[in-house]
């Protein structure tokens, strides 16, 4: 086992402890731990990998790095070309790309779909992805504008686990918000209203677009959160913001050649198959084990490792009560799972059924505050983050302490972030019917324990 594991596992290891202690002696609530920043994918820990793993794992890193600064290049000399000293930011959106995906199907061939389908491929990076957070219903991208919006807030300082490799560069070509599938899949509904898909304009930046994706892919399946990689929990296996299950649901339509993309090659079908069967093999790896059962899934998991993993300075490894509820229904939703799926999907539910909190709703308290109140009949409502081993409640602070108790963090943290929600009920009632014709298989399938335990 190479030694940043054993380092990660011994950290979590005291954790868990200070908690499963807390809670058996009745501890009030306290500060529990501090978050530690996530380890970036470096030539450094491959090396430390077995050595059959070593080439492909290199081979995606050097890429990434070329990647890197390919697009760079291409950017920077647009800025001389145009004679420009100083580059301008795109028009800026809270809502991805603000791009329609549910109008009828004969609006996607309308002059105003194909106007802003030209500017999403304007907006397409050197590497074939895209941004998150811009309008793209105002302008074609101009030689030497960014390919990213206004991300000052997240220029922080250097000992901030959300500062990025480069502050001028940053999150260019991402998953994070919806970027990129949304942009192909917006691209693929204006190919389909074409008289003649195969003559279309914009087949060219979707398949841009698709080898993207592909090319962003780990060895392992899992995809990262940022491509080309930009350091830090960027690298990590990102299910936050639903990130690796867009991707997947993309692929999967891609490869069944459902409506939108009835038109792809039996070539581009077969690769989109694969990677979606390389992702799903990633998700079952980084289930999380623990206490001597399968769980549900971190915000995000390690590259090399699985091991969940933490984000910004307020999310810490853990068990995620919010973005685990995607990832259950994607699996739930496969046609024919296999049998180490079905244990999967029943593990989870079982753990949100046993996670729920009753009597208790997250409230606001003034003007600007929420507090969790006891409240007779409301719920279930189930935590952001669970403490591996012990499904304790966790929350964080912009400062990394982890906390046992929303009151504790600051009044900011409170407001400004959900700690609480109810989307599990969403998966429960879903897996209530799916549970029917997919019983839980009757022998054990020890194949399905992780050789990268968490417990």
């Amino acid at each position: 086992m190479c030694v940043d594991m054993r380092i990660g596992k011994n950290l979590r290891l005291a954790l868990w402890l200070v908690l499963a202690l807390g809670c058996r002696l009745g501890l009030p609530a306290a500060i529990v731990g501090t978050n530690p920043p996530a380890l970036p994918l470096t030539a450094e820990r491959i090396a430390l990998l077995p050595a059959a793993e070593r080439d492909a794992w290199t081979k995606y890193l050097k890429q990434s790095e070329r990647q890197w600064q390919a697009d760079q290049q291409v950017f920077f000399s647009e800025l001389k070309q145009a004679g420009l000293k100083e580059s301008r930011l795109p028009p800026h959106s809270t809502s991805e790309s603000r791009l329609p995906l549910a109008n009828p199907a004969a609006w996607y061939g309308q002059a105003e779909a194909r106007r802003m389908a030209d500017i999403v491929a304007s907006f397409q990076t050197p590497a074939g992805g895209w941004s998150k957070n811009l309008d793209m219903t105002q302008h074609r991208r101009a030689p030497g504008e960014q390919f990213v919006g206004d991300n000052t807030p997240m220029r922080l300082d250097p000992k901030d686990n959300d500062r990025p490799r480069d502050v001028h560069w940053s999150y260019v070509g991402t998953f994070d918000n919806d970027a990129t599938t949304t942009q192909l899949r917006y691209l693929a509904k204006v190919i389909s209203a074409t008289s003649d898909p195969f003559d279309s304009a914009y087949c060219l930046p979707f398949m841009r677009g698709l080898n993207y994706l592909l090319a962003a892919q780990y060895p392992n399946g899992g995809w990262p959160q940022v491509w080309p990689l930009q350091g830090g929990y960027h690298d990590a296996v990102t299910f936050n913001d639903g990130a690796m299950i867009h991707a997947l649901e993309l692929l999967k339509d891609v490869a069944e050649g459902t409506t939108d993309f009835r038109w792809a090659s039996q070539e581009t079908r077969t690769a989109a198959a694969a990677s979606l069967k390389r992702g799903l093999e990633c998700i079952l790896q980084a289930q999380i084990f623990a206490g001597g059962r399968r769980t549900v899934w971190c915000q995000q998991h390690d590259a090399l490792t699985l091991q969940p993993t933490s984000a910004r300075n307020y999310e810490m490894p853990s068990q995620s009560g919010s973005e685990s509820v995607d990832v259950m229904i994607f699996l739930m939703r496969l046609p024919k799972p296999d049998p180490k799926t079905v244990t999967a999907i029943h593990a989870a539910a079982a753990w949100f059924e046993k996670t729920g909190l009753h009597d208790v709703a997250y409230q606001p308290v003034g003007t600007d505050d929420r507090q969790l109140v006891h409240l007779p009949g409301a719920g279930p409502l189930w935590a952001r983050y669970y403490a591996i081993g012990t499904d304790r409640p966790l929350f964080g602070d912009r400062d990394k302490t982890i906390h046992d108790d929303v009151m504790e963090i600051s009044k900011e943290r409170r407001k400004g972030y959900s700690w609480y929600g109810d989307k599990p009920s969403r998966a429960l009632q879903e897996y209530r019917r799916w549970k029917d014709s997919h019983p839980m298989p009757k022998a054990p399938l020890t194949s399905l324990i992780n050789t990268n335990l968490h417990d």
